[in-house]
């Protein structure tokens, strides 16, 4: 019994080895991680998730978050069971024997994730649409932090609060986030700055607030709301996500266009008479934005549908480890 119990672990072992190096060896090959519209061909939102995240810390070769949310203590020799993220590829490639990282549990951050499901943000193009580009953002958001045992909730919002998850580490938590984002759909008009308002007496403890939306509301409304935000000392991150189609304006015949968010409101132009009145609007609203978000301290990135996650991922935690931050 004993001999047989040894073998079927031996080739459990062998297993989970031959899974770990096929996914390193996909990871390692940036295709498709670079490409969001063939990765949402993977399908579940949990499975696109863990290859966006554990590629992306196979890059970074070390813990982004040491020495602030999580205490490095020692290595220790894989077995199944253990978390992928964990492992130390790094001591792989030197040794070819799976290690992983042992941290010590602690929790130094509290993270909201509000993401923006208003009708606007159904708009697709040629590639995904920004609400399939932002709620999967959101999801490898969160299991980066909680691969950190930092707590993260989530509010999904429109004109109004729809779903609110306390901020938690623990990863029954994190499914019901995932359970939420997989069946959210965007409808509704946009309401930012009131909603933010409605939350903020929500975000009792000093947090970091990541907002995930196409910001198609009142710079100077939104930014009374951040403002808020920053006096009540939360940290305040802004992603703002955008279609191609909305930078470039690439349309040139004829084109019908029609409200998201306003039902039957529709409107048939020229594209050649408003092109240039177009972008030179939409470049000053992005403009005003990034600038007022500046004057308040929220940091502002934005992000096609088309850019790699991993760019998002590592913007956000070159803003989080940055010095001077206030």
């Amino acid at each position: 019994m004993g001999k047989r119990r040894e073998h079927a672990l031996c080739a459990f072992c062998l297993t989970a080895d031959y899974f770990l190096t096929k996914l390193h060896d996909m990871l390692s090959k940036d295709a498709p991680l670079s490409d969001p519209t063939a990765l949402a061909r993977f399908g579940k939102l949990d499975v696109v998730t863990r290859l966006v995240v554990e590629g992306f810390m196979m890059g970074q070769h070390k813990s982004p978050f040491k020495g602030a949310s999580v205490e490095f203590v020692e290595h220790r020799q894989y077995y199944p069971g253990d978390e992928i993220r964990h492992i130390d590829w790094r001591a792989y490639g030197k040794t070819g024997k799976y290690y992983v990282k042992e941290f010590e549990e602690e929790t130094n951050l509290r993270c909201y994730l509000l993401l923006d499901c208003s009708g606007s943000m159904a708009y697709a193009g040629k590639t995904l649409s920004k609400f399939d580009y932002a709620k999967q953002l959101a999801a490898a958001l969160g299991y980066l932090l909680l691969s950190q045992r930092d707590a993260v909730g989530l509010i999904t919002f429109d004109s109004k609060r729809r779903d609110f998850i306390q901020p938690s580490a623990n990863p029954k938590n994190f499914g019901q986030m995932l359970e939420i984002l997989e069946n959210a759909k965007p409808r509704h008009e946009t309401a930012i700055s009131t909603v933010l308002s409605e939350v903020q007496p929500l975000i009792k403890r000093r947090s970091l607030v990541v907002l995930i939306s196409d910001c198609f509301d009142e710079p100077e409304a939104l930014t009374t709301t951040l403002k808020q935000l920053r006096h009540d000392r939360h940290e305040v991150l802004l992603f703002q996500v955008v279609a191609p189609e909305e930078e470039e304006f690439p349309f040139s015949k004829p084109t019908q266009f029609r409200s998201l968010e306003l039902r039957g409101h529709h409107q048939l132009v020229d594209p050649h008479q408003l092109r240039a009145r177009y972008l030179e609007q939409y470049q000053e609203f992005c403009a005003t934005l990034a600038r007022q978000c500046g004057s308040v301290h929220v940091d502002y990135l934005k992000f096609r549908t088309t850019d790699p996650y991993h760019l998002a991922l590592g913007a956000f935690l070159n803003q989080r480890t940055r010095p001077g931050r206030k």
